[in-house]
This record gives C-alpha cells, structure tokens and sequence, in this order.
C-alpha cells in the first residue's frame, strides 16, 4: 500500500488540537490525525438526514426575507398539520427537524414571553396557537429529534421605535431568564450574565425554548444579515454557556459544532474534510466566518492554522426554490432524481443533508413534495436497506454491524463471496470516534475474469463515503487504502445496489444545424449545483438515436457527440442494462442559419427579437406595449413549409401567444394572410406548440403576428421559433 505514513500515536486524540511555531508538517498531519469528533457531533452525523422548515410571515407575502414591519395578521394561519409534516419525513428517511421559530423579520412561532411580534398576535387558534409546541408533540409521535433556528438578525428589533437591537443600551449584569408576572417557568435554572438588552432578550428567548419544547438536539445560528445598527454585537459565550447548560445533547450550527456547507444549492466538494485548520482557537473564539473554499482541509490548507478542529458539514438547500414557500405552479420542486443525488453526495460524502421543506399557507407540505420525499425515502430504503456483503469472508471488524469494531488496515482488505453479487454501490466508514479521519486517496477492485479490475476511486471516507459506479457482478472485492495520515481505521464496508433507470431524453439543435442529446435536465432555476444527476445516479446508459423516424434500438447509431441534422424527424433512447427509457421524439424544422430578421413590433425589440432564431431555449424577445405585436422573418431562400412551432418563454413567462395569423410575401414588404392559429392552456402548460398549414406554402418571407396574448396582455415573448 503506497503513501501509507508510518505510525505516530504520540498524541492524544482530541476535538482541538494547537499547532505548535516548531511543529514539522510531519508532527502536524500527525496531530491532524488525532482529532476526532464530540459526541454529540458523532450523534448528529449520524442522522445524515434532517429536515428544515421554514415558515411565517413570508409565506403569505410570498417574499424570502421580511422587513420586519409586517402586521403580524399578515400571518393568517387557519389550519395546521404538524403530524403530516412528520409523517412525510418520516417516510423520507429524516431523522431530525429543524424549525425557523424566528427568521430575520423577528416574527416568533412559540408563545414567547418577550415579545408580542408573533403568533400570539395572530388570529390562529384565537391568539393561542404554538406552531413549535405543535410540532414538538408530533415529533415524539412519529420518533424525530426536534433543532430550533433562532435568527440573531433581527428586523422588528431594528425597525420598532422601541427595539432592542442596536440601542446602546449599556452591559450590566442580568439575570436570566427574567421573570414575567404570571408566566413562571417550570424549569428553575438560573444564569447571570453581563450583557446588553437585545443579548438578554435573545438569552431570554434561547431560555425559553430550550426548557418547554423536549430536549432540543440542534440550535442552528444563521450569519446572515439583511441589517444592522447601532454597533450590535452578540455575547456568543453567553449564549454558548446557557446552550450547553439547558441542551446538553444539542450541536451549534454556524459555530464550533457545525459550519455551513459554503453554498445553498446542494453542490458537495469531492472532497469534504472535518478536520479543519482554525486561525483562532475554536474552543474559545466567537469569530466563525463563512469555508466557502473548495479546500479546506488538505495537507497544504492544514499547515496554514494555528488550531486543528474537527467541525462537520451540512449541506443545506431547499425542495422548491426558496426557502419559503410561495405557490405550487410557478415555484418548482425538485425531483426525486435531486434529492436522492444531493443524498449520496452529502452523507455519502462526510457531511449531513439538511433539506428544507416550506409548508405552504393550508399548514401542510404540498402534495407534491410529499411525493418527492416518499419517493426519495424508498429509494433510500431498497438501496441500502440491504447489505449485499452479508455472509461475505473477511475481517469480521468491517463486515460486522457493530459502530464500536474497527480494522487497522496496513494490507489491501479483500472481501470473498459465497457466489456473485452484482452491485454499483459501495458504502466505507472509518471510525472517526476512536481514530479520527485519516484516509486521503483510496480504490476499489472488482475480481473480474480472473484478474483484479479498479471500478472506483476517490479521496477521503471520513465518516462516510458512498462509491457509485456502473453496476459489476463479482465474487470478489478489493480495497486498497493508497494514501492516509498515519494507520487508517475502517469500521464498516458494505455493498449496495441501486435500480438505476435510463434517463429520459432532451434535445436542442443550434442555428448552425448540430443537434445535442443529453438526458433532460429538471427546470429548477434556483441556485444550481452545476451536477450531472442522471450521469451520478444512471452511470454507464447510452444513447441511441435515428433520423428517419425509425424506433431507435442497441443496433441503432450511437450518439457520441453533436452531429449535423436538417430537417427531419429525430428519434433517440437511452438504454442500460438493456432497459430502454422514453423515446425522444423531435420533429426538426428548417436550419436556422441564413435567417435574418426584416422586422418586429419596434426597433427596440429588433435585436432581442433575433435570438428566436438561436435554438436556445433561455433567450427571448418582447414587443413593446404598441400592437400589432409580430414578427417577420426572411429565410434566405424560398423553402415549402407546412407547418410552424412556438416555444414560449417560460422562465419569465411575460406574454404567450394564444392567437395569431400567419402572413407571407413574396418581396417582404407586402403580406398575405394565409391561415390562423390558436394555442390553448399556455399558461397552466407552456410547452412548444405546434400548427400545421391547411396546405403547402412556398415562400422566402414569412410574419407571424398575435392577436391574443395569455398571462400578460402587452408584451409577446419567445423561446424558439420552428418552421417545418
């Protein structure tokens, strides 16, 4: 086994480790080495799988961030279902919930004791309601760990004449929790810190929702802020101190315990270390900024610190786009494909997936991400509900479901079956909690035709590393450990097979001609994570397609690369394993490459009007408010043409054309109507559309004008014109 360091066990294993102005690189990946996680961040590894929830004033405004200044009837709540919350998580797979009991705005969702910006000046349940307390009840019921997301940003603090947030009040000793006639509390504690009014109204409110709620098993702490004023700083030991004291189970986020993933889209680096290097001690700092670095603990990043610490992951991002919910036709959900991606990326790659789900304004989560999260939750379970490596010969430590066996491994593990199993996934754990992570570079071999076949390879484990790769059949397996930090420890190895699918097709042909087919990309235009789901979840398909309208099979043309196409019918199919996918069916129209522009509803619109011709279905044009609105093209040539499509433009979805006529001429001056057109339900269904001509028209110049327009009466906008 190359690159494998000798061992070096002269340290003691610990959460923080300092690094020392005479330490070697040596002494230092040797202390890199011994830093191993708290239990309680072990714990919340270990759910893998949590839920976000973010609810209140904004989904109702539909707006991501408030002001702060919104009447909190805006708020209008009639009913609530806290229980189809936990059953569809789960059924997900979800271990944990988080809940937003306070966004930016400072609207409260507990019947909190110090302020009256909250559901207790609402009309739910009369003024009564506790959407947390709701939700605490059903997470017992359905076996869910319960987190709180209490925003340190405050908007209605800032806003309010009489707020707290950035008064210059002085820091004097308070007494927490401060006590309100009426309301006493059952849990006695007591703390005393020096602190201003908006640290002491926060310290009052973290009192409160850890003692009345269940034990709270994750305080997530955002750093965003859409506001300041008034020089506000937050006492974090404080706060920090009265955490650990009333939720001794529960993990920081944004702080010591936990930091943000670097992105909100679901992007996973290839390589996720936890133990990281710190300028300032971790233990004792209230500085924690933002590792958006695709390297953040390789050996190069290590010698930089001044403090070694282990400090894990979440890859945290929505179901829709945005966090709030706003309406279920225009805001799009991911798909099942998504989300079960971003789940093998994120758990499977040393980090927790934290997915947020908004309940919408009925208080339930939408049908359709109910669907998403059953459906990713089966796949979740098939898949790794079953071992494949069960009754496999080999180190009983790795093979063995027990957390607390470990192999200290020095020599290639191989793994023999009884007879062959065919699998595309494999699953390794190190045993972070005793040896900390120490894996840098690792592959994986498959027994094939009586030689040793690499099928996979990738860095770190960590706390969990899922290995995807074409599905192998194979009686025998090889793991090699190629480079580590001092003498690995593998605690678990396990084999898996997912049912992949062939991924349904998408095509576009530019204006030169050349068609592309790749497997048709989801439309969620939110943050996007830049990954390729069906190649990550359905490796090793391939397409085949035809020109002439013939079914496509594995005896067709294998597609390879961009090809030129005129017009005519394209057909293609994805196919693995023999499983053939929904065939792709494309009438193409003319070439679009000799196409000029003649004219458009205005001048203005001319330049825009253009990229109609581009075959990029993200470009678009709009006519200005003056009708006619139109659209007239001269094809370079005279062409027969039998039919045209449209392609709205539905990204901005400004205006579609529900009704026109279409016009020729033989100079592109003078036209003639020759028939009409209508396109119904473009709103609920903006697909291309297409009419075919009554007959055969041979022309140079052709106009398309509408009459009607849907979804926005003074504006036409265009994602592709065809002509066939």
């Amino acid at each position: 086994m190359a690159n494998l360091q000798a061992q070096n066990e002269e340290f003691r294993f610990s959460n923080t480790i300092e690094i020392t102005p005479n330490d070697t690189k040596e002494t230092i990946v040797n202390k890199a080495a011994h830093i191993v996680p708290t239990p309680n961040q072990l714990s919340a590894l270990q759910n893998e799988f949590i839920a976000f929830i973010h609810f209140g004033p904004n989904t109702f405004t539909r707006m991501e961030w408030g002001n702060g200044m919104e009447d909190p009837k805006i708020f209008d709540l009639k009913e609530l279902d806290t229980d189809q919350w936990c059953e569809a998580m789960k059924a997900a797979g979800m271990k944990m919930v988080l809940l937003t009991v306070k966004h930016h705005d400072g609207f409260v969702l507990w019947q909190s004791r110090y302020t009256t910006h909250g559901i207790m000046s609402t009309g739910f349940k009369d003024g009564k309601g506790d959407i947390l307390k709701d939700l605490s009840e059903s997470c017992r019921k359905y076996g869910l760990k319960l987190g709180i997301y209490l925003s340190p940003a405050d908007l209605y603090q800032i806003e309010n004449p009489e707020g707290l947030y950035g008064n210059l009040s002085k820091y004097t000793k308070r007494t927490i929790p401060r006590e309100i006639p009426g309301r006493p509390f059952k849990n006695k504690t007591k703390f005393e810190f020096v602190v201003d009014d908006y640290n002491e109204y926060f310290l009052n409110q973290l009192f409160e929702l850890l003692t009345e709620y269940g034990p709270v098993h994750e305080v997530w702490f955002d750093g965003a802020h859409p506001k300041r004023k008034g020089g506000q700083t937050y006492n974090y030991p404080a706060w920090k101190k009265l955490i650990k004291s009333l939720a001794p189970k529960a993990v920081i986020f944004g702080r010591e315990d936990i930091r943000w993933c670097g992105n909100e889209s679901g992007k996973t680096r290839k390589t996720e270390w936890n133990v990281i290097p710190y300028m300032e001690n971790p233990d004792t700092t209230s500085y924690f900024p933002d590792m958006e670095a695709e390297d953040l603990g390789s050996r190069e990043q290590l010698y930089k610190g001044k403090y070694l610490h282990y400090q894990q992951a979440e890859t945290n991002t929505s179901i829709r786009e945005g966090w709030f919910y706003r309406d279920d036709t225009r805001q799009r959900v991911r798909s099942a494909d998504d989300v079960f991606d971003i789940y093998e990326r994120a758990v499977g790659g040393n980090s927790t997936f934290l997915l947020n789900i908004p309940p919408n304004r009925e208080g339930r989560f939408s049908d359709t991400d109910v669907k998403v999260l059953k459906e990713t939750g089966e796949r979740i379970k098939e898949t790794y509900g079953t071992n494949l490596l069960k009754g496999a010969k080999g180190p009983k430590e790795v093979l063995e479901e027990k957390s607390n066996t470990y192999l200290k491994v020095t020599q290639p593990i191989i793994l023999t079956l009884n007879s062959p199993i065919t699998f595309n996934r494999l699953l390794l754990q190190e045993a972070i909690s005793t040896n900390g992570e120490r894996v840098e570079e690792h592959a994986v071999d498959a027994w094939i035709n009586g030689t040793w076949k690499e099928i996979a390879h990738a860095s770190n484990i960590g706390y969990k590393r899922i290995l995807r790769f074409p599905e192998i059949t194979t009686e025998k397996i090889r793991i090699r450990i190629t480079a580590s930090r001092l003498t690995p420890a593998i605690s678990h190895i396990s084999a898996h097979y997912y049912q992949s699918r062939p991924p349904q097709l998408g095509c576009q042909r530019d204006a030169e001609g050349k068609v592309t087919i790749e497997p048709l990309k989801q439309e969620f235009n939110w943050k996007a994570h830049g990954e390729n789901i069906a190649n990550n979840l359905n490796a090793g398909f391939k397409i085949y397609y035809t020109t002439d309208g013939t079914e496509p099979d594995e005896n067709s043309s294998v597609y390879t690369a961009p090809f030129q196409m005129d017009k005519g019918e394209l057909k293609a199919v994805s196919i693995l394993n023999h499983q053939k996918g929904a065939v792709l069916h494309e009438q193409m129209g003319l070439v679009k490459k000799n196409w000029k522009l003649l004219a458009a509803s205005s001048e203005a619109t001319k330049s825009e009007a253009t990229k109609a011709f581009d075959a990029n279905p993200r470009t678009y044009w709009m006519s200005e408010e003056k009708a006619p609105h139109f659209i007239a093209i001269d094809l370079g040539q005279t062409e027969s043409l039998n039919g045209f499509a449209y392609t709205p433009q539905k990204e901005h979805a400004k205006g579609m054309m529900a009704k026109g006529n279409i016009q020729v001429s033989t100079d592109g001056k003078n036209w003639q109507k020759i028939e009409e057109f209508e396109f119904g339900n473009l709103i609920n269904d903006p697909t291309k559309r297409f009419h075919y001509f009554n007959k055969e028209v041979k022309t140079r110049y052709i106009r398309i004008e509408a009459t009607e327009i849907a979804a926005n009466g003074k504006i036409v906008s265009i994602a592709e014109i065809d002509l066939f």
